[in-house]
């Protein structure tokens, strides 16, 4: 029992790692590549769909090799699934460009009590006092070490609003179609990419085109923003992969308050690596975060335990119906209740 729960844990810190790691390197990557001082491909929509694209074709290959086994899942769930997936990100660039940086981080730190408001809705969920002080910690510590100017439109508001109720539905129903339909993170997520792969690649240089006004046709790649593209697509398959098996094996609500690890690492490294400026108020805001996380963690284990002693007393506990017959059963008469032989002489 020891030794599963031990497995198990190094899974769940595996598949962190592997999230915050690829994440981090696919924002480095990405940043090189769209930069002005990079390569200046602006086509963030399309390259998205090209990284559902990659993602797509890993999974047909797992499938056909046998290293994954594709379950049925009704063909308008996954194109329900990812129209919301779409709207997510479609509506983030939207967001990004309308709005000033510090409303878009605003509107981002604004999906953990969404995810939390919604998960209640939608399933009943509830959260201990722990779990929402962390909560708050976390936003708390991530909006001071990263909005800085705020500035906002109707337009702008809307695309937030769009964008931060779809990526959390999004994320929510990962995990609901994993648990309707037993399928595993990688399976789901080889079911859903093509979808998203084939509506991005269509509509994705119509969207990047509104928002650079560039249209891809015409940009002229060279090697190295070739290369780029290739690793940020590669980057992009470990980031799928492990953004699936997170939230199956955890919630959208510790995704999302976890995942803000990738803040602080980015902000981190863009100080190592960019020259970016890092203020005192930045590593104020940091430290508190990282604090709010360690208390979410622990707020959660303790709940795990509370619900694990529950469950036990609850086994080991009579039910009322049992009870009940039991009680009728003495309350029986012992004599007439056994069956007299015939009298011997």
């Amino acid at each position: 029992m020891e030794n599963e729960k031990k497995s198990s844990s190094v899974s769940d810190v595996g598949a962190w790692a592997m999230n915050v790691i690829s994440s981090v390197g696919l924002i480095m990557a990405n940043k090189q590549l769209m930069s002005a001082h990079g390569y200046a491909f602006s086509f963030a929509t399309t390259l998205t769909g090209f990284h559902f694209t990659v993602t797509a074709l890993v999974g047909l290959v797992s499938n056909a090799t046998g290293y994954s086994v594709s379950k049925h899942v009704p063909a308008w769930e996954l194109l329900w699934f990812s129209v919301v997936a779409n709207m997510s990100i479609t509506g983030m660039n939207l967001s990004l460009m309308l709005n000033s940086v510090g409303f878009y981080q605003i509107s981002k730190l604004s999906m953990i009590p969404v995810v939390c408001v919604m998960e209640w809705v939608l399933h009943n969920k509830h959260f201990s006092k722990e779990v929402k002080v962390a909560v708050v910690v976390v936003v708390i510590g991530v909006g001071v070490c990263t909005v800085t100017d705020v500035k906002v439109n109707a337009k702008g508001f809307i695309c937030a609003a769009v964008a931060v109720l779809s990526t959390s539905l999004q994320q929510i129903s990962i995990g609901s179609l994993q648990k309707k339909y037993s399928i595993g993170s990688f399976e789901l997520l080889s079911k859903t990419a093509p979808f998203q792969a084939l509506s991005l690649i269509v509509l994705g240089p119509f969207v990047d085109y509104y928002l650079s006004g560039k249209f891809i046709l015409k940009y002229q790649a060279s090697l190295g923003a070739t290369l780029f593209i290739l690793l940020s697509c590669s980057l992009a398959v470990f980031c799928n992969v492990s953004q699936y098996l997170c939230i199956g094996r955890f919630s959208a609500v510790s995704f999302q308050v976890l995942g803000h690890m990738k803040t602080v690492c980015v902000l981190t490294l863009g100080w190592l690596l960019f020259d970016s400026q890092l203020t005192f108020k930045n590593i104020m805001g940091m430290a508190l975060a990282v604090l709010g996380m360690v208390i979410y963690s622990w707020a959660v284990e303790v709940d795990k335990q509370s619900a694990a002693k529950a469950n036990h007393q609850a086994k080991n506990s009579l039910t009322e119906e049992e009870i009940r017959l039991l009680k009728g059963e003495l309350d029986k008469d012992p004599v007439t209740s056994i069956e007299l032989g015939p009298t011997k002489v």
